[in-house]
């Protein structure tokens, strides 16, 4: 029996190794205008038990995709530069949220009101989110990551994702609210005291033994890393939190005290396994689990929450980012980069599908938005994109 379950599972692996392999390489010479994560998304439908049924989800897989949404988190956190949450931007980003975050609330109230929506809660932490991990990669592959517009999606992204990480682990706990309030603030607690670690065994040759590790068998450096992200996954998970709570965190404290020099020599090692195999797993996996049937038999939900993302959380940054961004097109761009969201969803539906306070096709209707989402937005984006110079000429809203 073993022995079957391992073959099934090498199986699963080998179509997902080798669907992440294929996707890269048609966008590239197809010249397709459009993400990667699409790509796989729909690759996972294909080979799912919705068509070909060639990949099977058990325990082992399944623990491959969780492990990519962490390293997804993860390295968001690793990328956010405190900067953007200081200043004008961190001022416009944290009023965008809350205004985003208020609108999701009445729409969600009301719309259980009439009985559409059947958990509230859920529903509006999903319409604040941003997916900030997913988009970056496509920012760091346009060179707009460090320039002025990057810097602002970097404060827009980490409020739309680290606010709903905080109220996932508060409101969509299992336990009551005390509870979630302790675990939470048990989980901050010795998530500070792992980020103190760092500076107590701080020392020259340590440094130079962990900056040199790089580059020998051991990959110390790149182990301490990995140790430090599955520890903060298994610690949220033990508090009752979700895991992206962990992984992104553990980015978080991995970027204050990794030395700049140090920091795109060990970034490219954890982005080698995390891109090579993890995260494209998960939105493969993500789209195994899309339940299409249901879907195509009445779209409409999708297509309303996919008009709600846009609504509740671009609208308000269309217009409270006017005077930093001036120009109507470069404010549609960032209105719908901003509008994106799929992580968050899948973390949302994960955690209530598991807790039975929500359908698989009530959540296959909010992942597939949120796909769309990825789909449709950041296209959109791609294709207003003004010329490659441009964003250098502008003022650097971070030092405002």
């Amino acid at each position: 029996m073993e022995e079957a379950n391992l073959a099934i599972e090498l199986n699963s692996l080998l179509i997902i190794m080798a669907i992440a392999v294929t996707v890269p390489l048609l966008i590239r010479f197809l010249r397709l205008p459009i993400a990667e994560v699409v790509l796989l998304i729909i690759a996972g439908v294909i080979f799912g038990p919705q068509a070909l049924d060639l990949i099977t989800v058990d325990a082992a897989i399944d623990l491959v995709g969780q492990l990519g949404l962490g390293f997804l988190f993860f390295l968001a956190g690793f990328e956010l530069d405190r900067r953007v949450l200081r200043g004008q931007i961190g001022r416009i980003s944290a009023l965008a949220w809350g205004v985003s975050l208020v609108a999701a609330i009445l729409v969600s109230v009301g719309l259980t009101a009439v009985g559409v929506v059947d958990e509230t809660v859920g529903f509006a932490i999903v319409l604040t989110s941003t997916a900030l991990g997913t988009l970056l990669p496509v920012f760091r592959d346009n060179g707009e990551l460090t320039t002025p517009f990057g810097r602002l999606f970097m404060g827009a992204g980490a409020w739309g994702e680290f606010g709903p990480i905080v109220a996932i682990s508060l409101f969509l706990s299992t336990r009551n609210a005390f509870a979630a309030v302790v675990s939470l603030a048990a989980f901050g607690l010795i998530a500070l005291v792992f980020s103190r670690v760092p500076a107590v065994f701080k020392s020259k040759y340590l440094h130079e033994y962990m900056a040199g590790s790089v580059n020998t068998s051991s990959q110390t450096a790149v182990r301490v890393t990995v140790l430090l992200l599955v520890a903060l996954l298994a610690l949220a998970e033990g508090f009752g939190l979700d895991i992206v709570m962990g992984a992104f965190i553990g980015g978080v404290i991995l970027r204050r005290y990794l030395p700049e020099t140090d920091e795109s020599v060990l970034q490219s090692k954890i982005e080698g396994i995390a891109f090579g195999l993890f995260i494209p797993a998960f939105f493969i996996l993500s789209g195994v689990g899309l339940d299409v049937a249901s879907i195509v038999a009445n779209p409409w939900p999708m297509l309303a929450v996919f008009a709600l993302l846009l609504v509740v959380r671009g609208l308000p940054t269309f217009f409270l980012y006017r005077g930093v961004l001036p120009e109507v097109r470069e404010r549609t761009r960032f209105t719908l980069y901003v509008a994106t969201a799929l992580p968050i969803i899948v973390a949302v539906t994960s955690v209530q599908v598991s807790a039975g306070t929500m359908s698989s096709n009530d959540a296959a209707e909010l992942v597939a938005a949120g796909t769309l989402s990825v789909m449709v937005f950041p296209l959109i984006a791609q294709l207003l994109r003004p010329g490659k110079d441009r964003h250098a000429e502008e003022r650097d809203p971070a030092t405002a």
